[in-house]
């Protein structure tokens, strides 16, 4: 079973971790989540810095999660309280500055002081420059120390005191990468100015230089990809800053503006045109239309009146309207989409195991070549000591596995958030790895291929019933049933004017009807192919593309109802696209084979499984996966939830029912089938966009390692590389952001 499942007792909390700088952190923070009694699994994410941890709260607190994840060097951020407006984190509360912010600050001080110590190494190194300057070599070499000793333990400070924590642990990450490459140069240089009666001529180089520009270098890197991480979640930004921050509501006669936190259900909200909706609510008053663009992906403002349902943070374009709160604060839908975008956004997809398993053995493999190359150079090649320095510190600096921790994080930070401004909800990075290797797609038909909107088209009563009472009758029964066929039957009674009995010993069966007692007459409803009448009607409504409900009273059949639920717009170009890519869609439903064949007709679908009891659809879709097929199931019912979480894909309408969306990998918020093929295009760019980063973070490692080793790379050269290597990543998982819906 490949949905998502319940996982009772756990909790599942996403919370911020300070101090992690590479994938080989990353690893280290999951290793030490898993290690805890009562932590079920732990995902850890360094492009959102943030770790979903599931665990048994009756076994460990927050405070014990906290307390290890301190003793591996690393800060978990817990939540102070958790109240009814949400979680708020203490990092939150207490972050004086960003960290863009922080870096910004550390890389300009860096940078102020790198300039004239690159100036004054330079030209130190020139014979006319040394002729007018009345400056000596050692007193150059001085002012060389005094300006990089605060760069290195200023702007440089990070780097040693995430080393400190690493070998504390006995672990190593990018930071002992770092420190270890600059600190050996700076080291050394100091004790050549110190102490220059140790050293011969040919070993007095200093290489303050050098120690100065990786260090602003490596932050120039730090600063880019930060703030190109930060476009990276901008959907996550732009979803939040939908909702409004007041309220315009209607208590006790009076309009008052009030805060949107103290909005409640049932509460009588108004806005006007060009107002945003505050919260989720159904219209009491008024007729608008209203831009869901940002919320569903459609293009097109979608007309509302009466009885209709709004989305809090969408737009309001040209009525005003009156409407009853039904949802405020984290109940709302659009705080439901953006706890399932951070939730996909910090989740792994499989591929990320490789840069995992890398990670743990990378730093460790990085440190032992870089002693082989100095101990190699300088005990077989016999250039000097510090020649053999440089070539050591050049293997640290550009071994740095930045890019490679990024690789995967950000491209599925974009890819979900890209979805999400689609109107295509993605659950978890998994699943959007997976669908683009879909190969058949099953679609049920009422509400996902149709409009989901079934209206009575026909009633044809037999022998000597009457009309409006075989529709008097059913509809009295059905009027206890949410079925969409039920709310269609009663409708449709209800504008005839008939007025409704009541019922006794009601009772439903899934797939097959309803039947009670209605002023002492048995009454069955029944919409099962087994249980109605065989009469020309019913054949000639099936073959219609209708859904012949036929009506027992007393045992008898007294007339049949039928019912037609119009496909979709775009269902024969959706089904057509997916043709286009190899996909087979499939039609499952519990209609009769007539009908089935007649709508799949309409959309294009060639095989069609019909007949089918709403506990059997998951085992059709465990047959087509037992036919090697890879199988995406689309569906908005109760009934569909089972398949759905059967499905190597469980891809849910927005317009269906919760538990749907709950079983499902993927929710498409307008109902709109032409999202499958955008869902599954997404897909293909993303996992393109995640291996098109490895290659570059393999890239520089591969190339950039043995040319430092044969001593071809500068370490400033070095450093460079490596900064742009993570920059290079964060970047091309950019692109995705213009990823278009064609």
């Amino acid at each position: 079973m490949t949905g998502m499942e319940t996982r009772e007792p756990f909790d599942i909390l996403t919370l911020p971790v300070e101090g992690m700088t590479c994938a080989s952190c990353v690893a280290r923070v999951e290793k030490t989540l898993k290690k805890i009694d009562g932590v079920a699994n732990a995902s850890v994410n360094l492009a959102t810095e943030k770790a979903t941890i599931e665990f048994d709260s009756s076994k460990v607190n927050l405070s014990e999660l906290q307390r290890v994840v301190a003793d591996a060097g690393y800060t978990l951020i817990v939540p102070r309280a958790e109240d009814s407006k949400g979680t708020e984190s203490q990092s939150l509360e207490e972050s004086k500055e960003s960290p863009t912010a922080k870096i910004k600050k550390e890389l300009l001080f860096a940078a102020a002081l790198t300039v004239p110590i690159m100036l004054l190494s330079m030209g130190s190194m020139t014979d006319w420059y040394m002729r007018v300057s009345p400056l000596s070599m050692d007193e150059i070499n001085k002012i060389l120390l005094i300006l990089t000793t605060p760069i290195l333990f200023i702007s440089g400070k990070r780097f040693f005191k995430g080393f400190w924590s690493a070998t504390k642990h006995f672990t190593a990450d990018m930071n002992t990468l770092i420190a270890v490459g600059t600190g050996a140069a700076f080291a050394y240089s100091a004790a050549v100015v110190l102490f220059p009666q140790y050293f011969s001529p040919a070993e007095g180089g200093v290489y303050f230089d050098t120690t100065a520009t990786i260090i602003a270098l490596i932050l120039l890197g730090k600063f880019l990809e930060t703030r190109a991480k930060g476009k990276a979640s901008d959907a996550i930004k732009k979803l939040m800053g939908l909702q409004p921050k007041t309220a315009r509501v209607v208590r006790g006669g009076i309009e008052r503006d009030i805060s949107i936190d103290d909005v409640i259900v049932n509460d009588v909200v108004i806005v006007r045109p060009g107002e945003r909706i505050p919260v989720d609510g159904v219209i009491i008053k008024g007729f608008t239309a209203i831009d869901e663009a940002m919320v569903t992906g459609e293009s097109l403002p979608v007309e509302k009146r009466e009885g209709d349902r709004l989305i809090g943070g969408t737009i309001n374009t040209n009525g005003s309207v009156e409407f009853r709160a039904t949802a405020v604060g984290k109940n709302t839908l659009l705080a439901h989409i953006v706890k399932l975008v951070e939730e996909a956004q910090g989740s792994k997809a499989p591929i990320q195991s490789l840069a995992d398993n890398i990670a743990s053995v990378f730093v460790p493999a990085v440190i032992g070549i870089a002693l082989l190359t100095f101990v190699l150079w300088y005990f077989v090649g016999g250039i000097g000591f510090t020649n053999s320095l440089v070539n050591f510190i050049a293997v640290l600096i550009i071994a740095c596995p930045c890019a490679l921790g990024l690789a995967t994080p950000t491209a599925i930070m974009v890819g979900t958030g890209t979805g999400a401004k689609l109107g295509i909800l993605i659950r978890n990075a998994e699943s959007l790895e997976r669908i683009h290797r879909v190969n058949t797609i099953v679609l049920d038909k009422t509400g996902t291929i149709t409009e989901g909107k079934p209206t009575v088209t026909d009633v044809l009563p037999l022998s000597s019933f009457d009309e409006n009472a075989v529709l008097r009758y059913a509809a009295s029964v059905e009027n206890k049933s949410e079925h969409p066929l039920a709310r269609a039957i009663v409708e449709f009674a209800k504008q005839r004017g008939i007025a409704l009995a009541d019922v006794a010993s009601f009772e439903s069966t899934s797939g097959v009807g309803v039947r009670g007692v209605v002023e002492q007459k048995h009454i069955v409803v029944a919409s099962s192919p087994q249980l109605q009448s065989s009469t020309n009607g019913t054949s000639r409504f099936a073959a219609q593309g209708k859904t012949p409900v036929t009506v027992w009273i007393d045992g008898n059949p007294a007339g049949t109802i039928a019912i037609a639920d119009v496909i979709k717009p775009t269902a024969r170009e959706a089904v057509q696209r997916l043709r286009a890519m190899n996909i087979e869609a499939v039609m499952l439903t519990g209609d009769n084979e007539l009908t089935a064949r007649a709508v799949a007709s309409h959309a294009g679908i060639e095989r069609v499984v019909a007949g089918v009891l709403p506990n059997e659809k998951a085992k059709h879709v465990k047959h087509l996966q037992s036919e090697g097929k890879v199988v995406a199931m689309v569906g908005d019912g109760i009934n569909d939830a089972p398949a759905l979480a059967q499905a190597d894909v469980g891809i849910a309408m927005g317009t269906g029912t919760d538990i749907a969306m709950d079983a499902a990998d993927m929710t498409i918020m307008h109902g709109d089938l032409m999202k499958l093929a955008q869902a599954i295009r997404l897909s293909s760019a993303t996992l393109r966009t995640i291996k098109q980063n490895f290659f570059w973070a393999f890239v520089y490692n591969v190339v950039g390692i043995p040319l430092a080793a044969f001593g071809v790379l500068n370490p400033m050269i070095a450093a460079g590389a490596m900064a742009f290597s993570s920059v290079s990543v964060v970047s091309n998982s950019l692109r995705l952001r213009s990823f278009r819906k064609s």
